[in-house]
């Protein structure tokens, strides 16, 4: 089993910038993707990015590239969401998840693992 924790989601001004952390405990060893999703009120999850352990591939979603930066610590167990120029659209609660499979995926329903997610909330 895989514990997931976020941490960082605040209130922060258009424009702005937040890091969000994701510490992972348990059987990280056999968590080879790391991803980070969001859901805003009365959407559905929606794919923000996903860092492959193995080899360091990372994937954003179309919405967040240029701007979010997902990079990670080995030692500390942890993965940390940059983002960077904020938009008020970007407001969701913003959800770690971890997956076992050697393919990246980028659906909600492929990852079994969760954490209880950290709300960002971007002001206009």
């Amino acid at each position: 089993q895989v514990q997931l924790a976020e941490s960082g989601g605040e209130l922060v001004q258009a424009g702005g910038s937040l890091r969000l952390s994701c510490a992972a405990s348990g059987r990280t060893v056999s968590m080879n993707n790391m991803a980070w999703f969001r859901q805003a009120p009365g959407k559905e999850r929606e794919f923000v990015g996903v860092i492959r352990r193995s080899d360091d591939t990372i994937y954003y979603a179309d919405s967040v590239k240029g701007r979010f930066t997902i990079s990670r610590d080995n030692a500390k167990n942890t993965v940390y969401l940059q983002m960077n120029s904020l938009k008020p659209e970007d407001t969701a609660v913003y959800y770690c998840a971890a997956s076992q499979s050697w393919l990246i995926f980028r659906t909600a329903n492929n990852y079994p693992y969760w954490g209880q997610g950290t709300q960002v909330t971007v002001s206009s």
